[in-house]
């Protein structure tokens, strides 16, 4: 699994790329073959309270999943994101299984 982490417009400190490392490798018990983890992160203008937006790819073969979500926080947002995705990787396995 390859993760590249790309922080638009400012730089992402050590600390909040070690925390999307560490969550992002949950994703590996639904699927072997992940192949690609994208992660981007910009600060939203104007700025205001909620202006932290998470985009977060996860390449499988045949497949791509992708959500976005913007909070208070970084943290907040991965968190919510990678739940997003997590509910859309559960449903594709059940609809593959299935068959």
């Amino acid at each position: 699994m390859k993760l590249r982490i790309q922080s638009i417009n400012f730089d992402a400190t050590a600390s909040l790329e070690s925390y999307i490392n560490k969550k992002s490798l949950k994703f590996d018990k639904f699927f072997d073959e992940i192949q690609n983890v994208e992660v981007y992160l910009k600060v939203v203008k104007p700025e205001s309270v909620s202006n932290k937006e998470v985009e977060i790819k996860i390449s499988i073969p045949s497949v791509d999943f992708f959500a976005s979500k913007t909070c208070d926080t970084f943290e907040e947002a991965v968190d919510l994101t990678l739940d997003a995705i997590e509910k859309q990787m559960r449903k594709y396995k059940e609809k593959t299984t299935n068959k």
